[in-house]
C-alpha cells in the first residue's frame, strides 16, 4: 500500500467569497495643532496687511485712522511720491553693489573651493581654517581699520567702498558652502575627465560649475542678500546722495519733527520686489545648496 506524500495545491479561492477589510482608525482632530497654526498665521498676515494696506491710504488718512483700518480709497500717492524722488538712483546704486558683490564673491568662492578640494596639501587646509576663521569675525567690530583702508585707498564715498567690505564678509561663507559642494561630486568624475586628458582649468568649466549648481545658487543668493541689505558699509563709508544705497534712502522720509510712514512703506515695498523676485527664481537651489546635497 502506498502513500503519496506530494503536496497538494490548496483550493481555489471563491470568486464572492468576503475579503477581510482592514479596519481604519478615525482620524482625531489635532486642535491644538490648528490653534498654533491660525496663531501664527495672524502673526505672519498683519505685518504683511499694515505694510501693504498702510501704502495705499494718504498720510492723513493713515493718521486720522490708525495702521489697522481698512482704507477708504485706493490712494497711490505714496508711490508715486517715492519714484519722483531719488529713489531710481538708490535703487540703480544698489543694483551695482549688489551684482558686483555677488559676481565678485562667485568668481573667488568657486575658484578657491576648486583649490582647496583638489589639492590636498597643507597649505590648501590652512586657507580654508583661514577662511572658516572669518566667521567668527563680525564686521562692527573691525569697521575702524576697514574706514582706515577705504580712506588711504582714496575710495572713501564710492560705490567700490562699499562693494569691497561686503564682498569679503561674505566670502567665507560662500567658500564653506562651495567646499561642501565640490565635494560631493564623485571621484570617478573628476578620474574619467583626466584619462580623456583635461586639464584643471576644463574640468572646473565643464564639470565642477555644472555640477555645483545648487551651491552657486546658494552662494549667489546669500552674498546678493548680504549686499542688498547692507547698512554698516554704506552708512559709515559714503556721504553722499549720488553713492547713496536703498539702506539709507529710507532716511529721506523720517524728518526731525514728522515721519511720512505711507511714504516710507511705500520705498520700503518697492525695495523688496526685486530680491524677493530673485529669491523666487532660486529658491529651489538655496535650500538643496543648504541641505548640503551638492550636485549629486
Amino acid at each position: 500500500m502506498s502513500t503519496d506524500t506530494t503536496p497538494r495545491p490548496a483550493p481555489p479561492r471563491e470568486r464572492n467569497a468576503p475579503r477581510k477589510q482592514r479596519t481604519r482608525l478615525p482620524r482625531r482632530a489635532n486642535y491644538p495643532a490648528g490653534f498654533g497654526a491660525f496663531v501664527w498665521l495672524i502673526i505672519v498676515v498683519v505685518p504683511l496687511y499694515i505694510l501693504v494696506a498702510s501704502t495705499l491710504q494718504s498720510r492723513q488718512e493713515y493718521l486720522d485712522n490708525g495702521p489697522l483700518s481698512l482704507p477708504t480709497s485706493l490712494s497711490f500717492d505714496s508711490y508715486r511720491q517715492v519714484l519722483e524722488g531719488d529713489f531710481p538712483r538708490y535703487l540703480l546704486n544698489t543694483v551695482i553693489v549688489t551684482a558686483s558683490c555677488a559676481a565678485l564673491v562667485l568668481a573667488l568662492s568657486v575658484t578657491v573651493s576648486y583649490s582647496i578640494v583638489r589639492t590636498r596639501s597643507r597649505l590648501s587646509q590652512k586657507t580654508f581654517q583661514l577662511f572658516l576663521l572669518g566667521l567668527a569675525i563680525p564686521s562692527q567690530a573691525v569697521i575702524i581699520p576697514i574706514y582706515l583702508i577705504i580712506t588711504e585707498l582714496s575710495l572713501y564715498d564710492s560705490l567700490l567702498a562699499i562693494i569691497l567690505p561686503t564682498a569679503a564678509f561674505s566670502l567665507p561663507v560662500s567658500v564653506l558652502i562651495m567646499v561642501g559642494t565640490m565635494r560631493d561630486i564623485s571621484e570617478e568624475l573628476y578620474e574619467s575627465m583626466a584619462l580623456d586628458g583635461a586639464r584643471s582649468v576644463r574640468v572646473l568649466f565643464q564639470l565642477v560649475i555644472p555640477m555645483s549648481r545648487a551651491g552657486i545658487s546658494t552662494a549667489g543668493v546669500f552674498s546678493a542678500l548680504s549686499a542688498w541689505n547692507g547698512f554698516l558699509f554704506p552708512l559709515i563709508l559714503t556721504q553722499s546722495r549720488e553713492t547713496r544705497v536703498l539702506t539709507l534712502g529710507l532716511y529721506d522720509f523720517v524728518g526731525e519733527f514728522r515721519v511720512d510712514i505711507p511714504a516710507l512703506l511705500a520705498a520700503v515695498v518697492l525695495s523688496i520686489v526685486p530680491i524677493f523676485t530673485a529669491y523666487l527664481f532660486a529658491r529651489r537651489q538655496l535650500i538643496n545648496g543648504l541641505m548640503g546635497v551638492g550636485g549629486k
